[in-house]
């Protein structure tokens, strides 16, 4: 594939759980923006195996990857995804939901040069209090810390985070957010 053949704006989202991902994603999307969730490769796999859907299958499945594939377990299977998008539509931007590990960073980096991560940030207790009144797959404080700790030890989450070349503090109303995501998408709109 050649950089023509590639987005102008290939846009990673990266954050911790409750951080505001999904609702980042949800406006890109409510944009025209196509978005790939990395999360999605957890649920096709889950189902897949005819297991339910629940943190600690989500978890055992997300570290029995990264054994048999590596860090960049995530980026390897979502890569034909995004090759598919960009040959099939050519999107100028592309956004993708949830990168986990610097490892699948590296390799999205190498195959897409133009990968600009975006990091969002949020308070640990609005993460947990959003993460609890949720309505899909809410956590509890303690289901939530754990998971926190499962992802930046076993994921190595947090480099990508740090690298990001958009940080965007999210501890207020949703309206915040989406005015500071509004500017993004007008800095990157051709």
């Amino acid at each position: 594939m050649s950089n023509r053949d590639t987005p102008q704006h290939l846009l990673a989202i990266v954050g911790m759980p409750g951080s505001g991902k999904s609702e980042a994603a949800a406006f890109f999307a409510s944009h025209g923006i196509p978005i790939l969730r990395f999360g999605d490769q957890v649920e096709i796999g889950l189902q897949e195996k005819g297991l339910p859907l629940t943190p600690e299958n989500e978890r055992q499945y997300r570290e029995n990857l990264r054994q048999e594939l590596g860090m960049a377990a995530m980026a390897i299977k979502i890569v034909p995804r995004i090759e598919q998008l960009i040959n099939d539509h050519k999107p100028s931007v592309v956004v993708l939901d949830g990168l986990y590990s610097w490892d699948e960073f590296e390799l999205l980096r190498e195959r897409f040069p133009n990968i600009k991560l975006m990091s969002i940030i949020a308070d640990r207790e609005v993460r947990y209090d959003r993460l609890a009144s949720r309505s899909h797959r809410p956590l509890t404080h303690a289901e939530a810390q754990e998971r926190d700790i499962a992802e930046i030890k076993n994921i190595e989450k947090g480099g990508p985070i740090a690298f990001a070349d958009i940080n965007i503090l999210n501890n207020g109303p949703l309206a915040d957010l989406q005015k500071r995501l509004q500017q993004i998408l007008k800095d990157i709109s051709v």
